[in-house]
């Protein structure tokens, strides 16, 4: 995951938009209840390390999204993968720090976002920070040259309404291999990385709508389901 964004205001429904940035060619699930022992959670699956970048609690509308960050890339052997953070977020809340032992993880960043709070984690593989964000639109990317992709998006994401708006923003971007675009796609050492997933999404307790892309750009096909399904 490389770029969230998130609209909230307290007691109201979140409204995210996450675009996952990855290796081209790495297989992953699209949005479902993949983890039987966590009943109500709903997200993407990576299917090599078995964990999520971005999954709901149907239930109580909580919402974990974790975005690598560039500061310790790989991590240690035997370590934790940052898949299992977003589905420990949901689990403990604002307490997962104490369900998981960081020491060797790579870096990364965690946002936890629900009805009553919007709250970033950052790990820098040696020290980790707390941050309750404001209520508002607010953007968290994976950090270094990414750092551009808010002040060259995050205006018109916060003028344009949701979820019409930001769709269109995104219909008309291209990938580019400008850390500020907000689709990619480059390559770095002999590897091609690219936004390879999008997701929009409205949850609340009891309720989630989700709407999700493989290319989220241009006029690529989306697909759209909500969560418990009506009959």
């Amino acid at each position: 995951m490389c770029t969230v964004v998130v609209r909230w205001a307290p007691g109201e429904a979140v409204r995210v938009l996450a675009l996952r940035d990855e290796l081209v060619g790495r297989d992953f699930d699209d949005p479902g209840t993949w983890w039987p022992e966590q009943p109500d959670a709903v997200g993407g699956r990576d299917r090599t390390a078995g964990g999520t970048w971005c999954v709901t609690d149907v239930r109580t509308g909580l919402t974990g999204l974790v975005l690598n960050r560039p500061e310790r890339p790989v991590a240690a052997a035997g370590a934790p993968s940052r898949g299992v953070l977003p589905l420990l977020a949901l689990q403990h809340g604002p307490d997962w720090t104490g369900a998981v032992d960081l020491r060797g993880m790579a870096s990364f960043a965690l946002v936890l976002a629900a009805p009553t709070a919007l709250t970033l984690w950052e790990y820098d593989g040696q020290v980790l920070l707390r941050e309750d964000l404001e209520p508002g639109t607010r953007m968290v990317t994976s950090g270094g040259p990414e750092l551009q992709k808010a002040r060259a998006h995050l205006p018109a994401l916060t003028a344009a309404g949701f979820p019409a708006g930001w769709a269109a923003l995104l219909r008309q971007s291209v990938p580019t291999d400008d850390p500020a675009g907000l689709v990619v796609r480059g390559e770095h050492d002999g590897k091609v990385f690219a936004t390879v997933f999008g997701q929009l999404f409205t949850a609340e307790p009891g309720r989630l709508e989700l709407s999700w892309a493989r290319q989220p750009w241009g006029a690529g096909p989306w697909t759209t389901r909500t969560w418990p399904s009506p009959d």
